[in-house]
């Protein structure tokens, strides 16, 4: 039990970190484009601890499932007579709003608070009059842009920098995920290695079954494998085949697949001598995998299949320590993954309500919680069959996971994640562009508040897509192969 709590402790710590770097990916380039930023924190409710550093306060909040940083003027001012939520206001509304002084978070903080996942801006807000709309308080989150600046520091709103400027600042977080899921990869692929096929043989199918298996009794009536005629055994490592070196299991592989009916002659090492076989492969269906060991699916969901040639070996599996150049293609695999899960997202939300209400075993490459990618944490660190290097292995592999996801999952362009304001900030440099083209006044930044609504319903559906995948992680967990 305490290997359990220790794992769920070791990768909850590595996502506070991952989210608090995060947000120092907005922060850094932020400061440097001079705008004011008046808080770092990890997590939301109340402040547990916090200290101010120049103009910054960075903390820790009571609730550790997000992170923000608070920039002043994320929205531009509101303009006067601007038609907003259905109702028209006069400037003066705008000039004799009343402040309150105290802070709301944005519905990009109660997005982070309920999927984990992307990091979300505050800034100082202002309550209208009793007669605002709710719509209205919250764009006000970003409209006191200057209220709280001294005068000679007017200009430092977010909403003034240049979009490209802008561009940076909102990338920066997702960026800082996608590196720390290269570093993590690094170690795991570099560091450790990964499972590897050698060409030493582990096991011998005694005959031709649907499921390769040792076992006597279910052979009988069946025909001896090819490699079980020819007299293989398990320990026996493979040395040529049909005259071809083998250094490595792929090559092995494709030989024999290629050679269905076809002789061959093996050249097995076998305590220290060698000796020659003969065997032909025969015909059989398998499963497709892909570069990283994964199952490769059909585009109806079911898996692939092939036939190829087949002998009835099984090799051994070492682990095996990757060259620098497999990090990229191993993490880009992984970027893919999750796109692959965001693009069919409706179709594999369905499937864990399914799982979670009507039984049946969850996908394990679908999407996952907080309380799930923890308790995976926890049964990996007390899996008492797996050596420690392998454990530590799999936390750090499961961390930069969580972070290529994070990566990925922010750059939807869809407010409140960062790929909402990095797509609001290219519209408003097109804008800018085409009247330039036409010798048209400035239209000047384009107002994101106006997407509230909006923001508004993908904040609930996220809130409950994470309830959903909370209630699917404690009743119907994913499960570890």
């Amino acid at each position: 039990m305490l290997l359990f709590i220790l794992g769920v402790v070791i990768v909850a710590l590595g996502v506070a970190v991952s989210i608090g770097l995060h947000e120092f990916g907005h922060l850094i380039p932020a400061k440097i484009f001079g705008v004011k930023v008046g808080q770092w924190m990890i997590g939301f409710g109340p402040t547990v601890f916090s200290r101010k550093v120049g103009e910054t306060e960075y903390g820790v909040k009571a609730i550790p499932l997000g992170g923000y940083i608070s920039m002043a003027g994320m929205y531009p001012p509101e303009k006067p007579r601007r038609r907003r939520w259905g109702r028209r206001e006069s400037s003066s509304d705008a000039l004799d709003a009343e402040l309150a002084a105290e802070s709301v978070l944005t519905p990009g903080a109660v997005e982070d608070a309920s999927v984990g996942t992307a990091a979300s801006r505050t800034e100082s807000a202002s309550a209208r009059s009793s007669t605002t709309g709710f719509f209205d308080t919250l764009v006000q989150e970003g409209e006191k842009a200057g209220d709280e600046l001294d005068p000679a520091d007017a200009d430092r709103v977010f909403y003034k920098l240049s979009p490209w400027k802008r561009i940076i600042v909102m990338l920066g977080g997702p960026t800082m995920n996608l590196l720390i899921g290269i570093a993590c990869t690094a170690i795991v692929l570099c560091g450790f290695g990964l499972p590897t096929s050698s060409t030493t043989i582990a096991a011998v199918s005694e005959c031709v079954t649907s499921t390769a298996t040792a076992d006597q009794a279910s052979c009988a009536g069946k025909d001896a494998s090819p490699a079980a005629a020819a007299g293989v055994q398990p320990g026996d490592r493979i040395v040529s085949i049909d005259g071809t070196d083998i250094s490595d299991w792929s090559t092995l592989q494709s030989i024999i697949r290629r050679s269905t009916g076809e002789a061959v002659t093996v050249v097995v090492e076998r305590d220290g001598a060698q000796k020659t076989l003969e065997m032909t492969p025969i015909e059989n269906t398998v499963g497709v995998y892909d570069a990283q060991g994964q199952p490769v699916k059909n585009a109806d969901g079911s898996y692939r299949t092939e036939t190829v040639g087949f002998v009835g070996i099984t090799p051994q599996s070492t682990q095996q320590q990757q060259p620098v150049s497999a990090v990229l293609p191993y993490v880009w695999h992984n970027v893919t993954s999750v796109g692959n899960v965001i693009l069919n997202f409706p179709d594999r939300i369905v499937g864990v309500a399914k799982a979670a209400f009507g039984g049946g075993e969850r996908d394990a490459n679908g999407p996952i919680g907080l309380i799930g990618v923890g308790r995976i944490a926890g049964e990996i660190s007390a899996s008492d069959q797996t050596p420690v290097a392998a454990r530590a292995q799999s936390l750090i592999s499961l961390i930069g996971g969580v972070n290529i996801a994070l990566f990925v999952f922010n750059l939807i362009p869809l407010l409140p994640l960062d790929g909402g304001h990095v797509l609001g900030a290219i519209w408003e440099s097109l804008r800018r562009r085409v009247a330039k083209l036409f010798k048209r006044p400035d239209p000047g930044p384009f107002d994101l508040s106006r997407l509230i609504p909006l923001t508004m319903v993908i904040v609930v559906i996220l809130g409950a897509t994470s309830l959903l995948l909370m209630y699917a992680d404690i009743v119907n967990p994913v499960k570890l192969s």
